[in-house]
């Protein structure tokens, strides 16, 4: 379960590319689009990577995502202050801005991964409820079935 008062994970990932994309986007706005469009895809590739509902490779699992979230962080500020790659004023902006919601996104999101029940323990309940009703289901079609051939005798 996600820890009290947090977001789940598949929010965070969700977040992460849509601030990617927006950084794409504004790189390809700009009369410089080095900078914003190289850290827009590392923040896409970031959440791309992760386990999660949302992941596209699944490579590394939430802890070390929740440990290299301060780091895309902090690139995304270097990257924005830095004065050796030429980066429109505007653009600077939105970077840091986008920055300052991956921060908050960090501190408001939930990194715990979901623990699976064993398969036994399910069986050892008597099932789950979808399993319940299927069987539920199942057997008033068979009595269903059973008085139509009564019926038909």
């Amino acid at each position: 379960m996600a820890e009290a008062g947090k977001r789940p994970f598949w929010m965070h990932q969700l977040v992460e590319y849509i601030l990617g994309g927006a950084l794409v986007a504004s790189g390809l706005q700009s009369p410089t689009p080095l900078v914003p469009a190289a850290l827009g895809g590392i923040i896409m590739l970031h959440a791309a990577i992760t386990r999660g509902a949302l992941a596209a490779f699944r490579v590394i699992d939430r802890k070390l995502h929740r440990s290299l979230d301060p780091v895309v962080i902090g690139l995304c500020v270097v990257g924005a202050l830095q004065p050796w790659i030429s980066v429109d004023n505007g653009t600077r902006i939105i970077i840091l801005g986008i920055a300052a919601v991956h921060l908050v996104v960090f501190f408001g999101s939930s990194f715990q991964e979901r623990v699976k029940a064993p398969k036994q323990a399910a069986a050892a309940k008597g099932g789950d409820r979808s399993t319940d009703l299927g069987r539920s289901a199942g057997r008033v079609v068979g009595n269903g079935v059973n008085a139509v051939r009564k019926m038909r005798r």
